[in-house]
């Protein structure tokens, strides 16, 4: 079994605007979504993941409602709106600036002038 990760501080909001920008999506379907992309290497747990979908409804990058699910339960969707795939944009590009310069740092084999 792979050893599962917590999530990198910063990075379950853009986590999350990615998976909802591939198709709406109940809680459960979210973190079992994030566990199958990510190789079963991040864990989402239920406790940061709620919080985290509010969060994002409050600022208006995701919104909700209530659907039956392919086993005909009641649960509440969550889907991205123009303006969490115009912060999904942004906040992809940061995280590429970011993660680009922390891999150089990493792999830093010369010598400093």
């Amino acid at each position: 079994m792979a050893d599962r990760s917590e999530l990198l501080q910063g990075t379950l909001d853009l986590l999350l605007l990615k998976v909802l920008s591939l198709e709406p999506m109940h809680g459960w379907g979210i973190t079992l979504r994030m566990e199958q992309m990510s190789g079963s290497v991040l864990l989402l747990n239920q406790g940061s993941l709620y919080p985290a979908l509010e969060r994002l409804r409050d600022r208006g990058w995701i919104r909700s409602d209530w659907q039956l699910t392919e086993n005909n339960r009641r649960a509440r969707y969550y889907s991205l709106t123009a303006a969490g795939r115009k912060q999904l944009a942004a906040e992809r590009a940061a995280w590429k600036r970011a993660s680009a310069a922390v891999n150089a740092i990493v792999d830093w084999a010369g010598a400093l002038p």
